[in-house]
């Protein structure tokens, strides 16, 4: 595969050719784009303060730029490569944007994916140079997570990102694969609606294990990296979709074997019997060896304990099971946060296990109705425009109110589900059928629905 850099410096002379920019101020895109992935390398470095020899060797290697420490201090300070760095988008990228959103290149021999594939330079580039670097801290890794999840954000502001997002150049030399890659799939994670400081999380700990592999590859030192995570929240909040996004990508970059996802709750672990739960936590742990083990309510294992409850006994098991499969098996347990919390403490041992908690946020109104749009949109619905206020206005006030029983996106998806049946009751005597009559949800679907 061409190196990413020069495909992205081919890109900058493309963009330029076809008239979209021409100078940065007096500067080719070209020579803009080096600079910023050099100021790009020296923030992530100086985030702990320290820039010595082997981040000079990388950035000579990749860049050409022969960098002392006092320089590249000077370059920090001279361009403000602080904590508002992470908020800015690059110039390049600006113009990679205008270029794909826009569709200013007719016939684009890229197929209108040059920024995806810039955000994915920035991507590998930063994961490169942190496995090179033997002194890589787990700031500098959140740090690259954040910025790259900034340039995904707006990717996906302008609607370009999407699983599709390769060049041709690239697509050509991948056609043969069936799996989606790990880009493909963190880009799918980033999609999502809302759940910023989620992704920010996964991002980082996806860069932390993709950085670990390339140091084994590279026959370097590795820190143990664990795997296993809590995710706490309300219902309706994500927590399943993500899992199956990050078995797979764990799949993708080599954490784990298969990459398959196995979902169970208390009553897929606990018999009635002595002996028998442990037999079937056994079984489930079997199962689930190289993907990941998804217990959801995983409080109730716990919340019954002195009570001559058997939870105690899959929990035990379990604890043994994370540690026979350390290498091949990640295990998610997930839950409103308050009753985790109280799981995490009945047993020393699960707390140890543990030690990466990711909370998943209620939904805004706003993400409510961008959920009911991207779910229409699935299914081949569409919300009139006096659909789509009414919609905005019911969320608005249950986001407001959060009734007994509120459950985010759960809501959303039945919500819909009772404005097609309402839908369908309206149409179903009409003459003359067409298919925007089909796919068109009006305001007299969604008035008087309650869940």
């Amino acid at each position: 595969m061409m190196d990413s850099i020069n495909l992205c410096y081919e890109m900058c002379d493309y963009i330029e050719q076809n008239g979209v920019v021409k100078l940065v101020g007096n500067v080719k895109l070209r020579d803009n784009l080096k600079k910023e992935l050099l100021h790009f390398l020296i923030y992530i470095s100086m985030t702990d303060g320290r820039y010595g020899e082997e981040e000079k060797a990388f950035i000579k290697k990749k860049l050409g730029f022969d960098v002392s420490a006092s320089m590249a201090a000077d370059i920090k300070n001279r361009n403000m490569l602080g904590a508002g760095y992470i908020t800015r988008v690059p110039e390049t990228f600006k113009y990679f944007i205008l270029a794909n959103a826009g569709h200013k290149i007719k016939n684009d021999r890229y197929d209108n994916k040059e920024a995806r594939t810039l955000a994915e330079t920035y991507r590998k580039l930063g994961q490169e140079y942190l496995a090179a670097n033997t002194g890589s801290t787990e700031v500098e890794i959140n740090v690259l997570s954040s910025y790259c999840v900034m340039l995904d954000e707006n990717l996906k502001s302008y609607g370009l990102l999407r699983p599709d997002y390769k060049s041709a150049a690239i697509q050509a030399e991948t056609a043969d694969d069936e799996e989606p890659d790990a880009y493909e799939l963190i880009a799918e994670l980033n999609s999502l609606t809302g759940l910023t400081a989620v992704k920010e999380d996964v991002n980082a700990l996806i860069n932390l294990l993709k950085v670990q592999k390339m140091r084994e590859q590279m026959g370097m030192k590795q820190t143990s990296v664990n795997k296993h995570l809590v995710f706490m929240g309300n219902p309706g909040t994500g927590k399943t979709t993500v899992a199956r996004l990050l078995a797979r990508i764990y799949k993708a970059i080599g954490a784990i074997s298969k990459g398959h996802l196995v979902e169970v709750d208390r009553s897929g672990l606990v018999c009635g019997y002595i002996g028998q739960t442990a037999s079937k936590t056994a079984e489930v742990i079997e199962s689930a060896l190289g993907g990941v083990l998804f217990i959801d309510e995983a409080y109730t294992l716990t919340n019954g304990k002195g009570q001559g409850d058997f939870g105690q006994e899959a929990v035990d098991t379990l604890l043994k099971g994370m540690e026979d499969h350390r290498d091949d098996l990640v295990v998610i347990v997930a839950g409103y946060t308050e009753l985790m919390e109280e799981f995490l403490d009945s047993n020393p041992g699960l707390r140890s296990r543990f030690n990466k908690f990711i909370n998943f946020e209620d939904y805004t109104a706003e993400e409510e109705v961008e959920i009911l749009i991207n779910n229409c949109k699935k299914q081949e619905y569409m919300l009139s425009r006096d659909a789509l206020e009414e919609a905005r206005r019911f969320f608005t006030d249950r986001v407001a109110n959060k009734p007994e029983g509120y459950a985010n996106a759960r809501d959303v998806r039945n919500y819909l589900e009772k404005a097609i049946s309402n839908q369908a009751t309206r149409i179903v005597g009409l003459k003359d059928v067409d298919k925007n009559i089909l796919a068109m949800l009006e305001k007299e679907d969604l008035v008087g629905i309650e869940l």
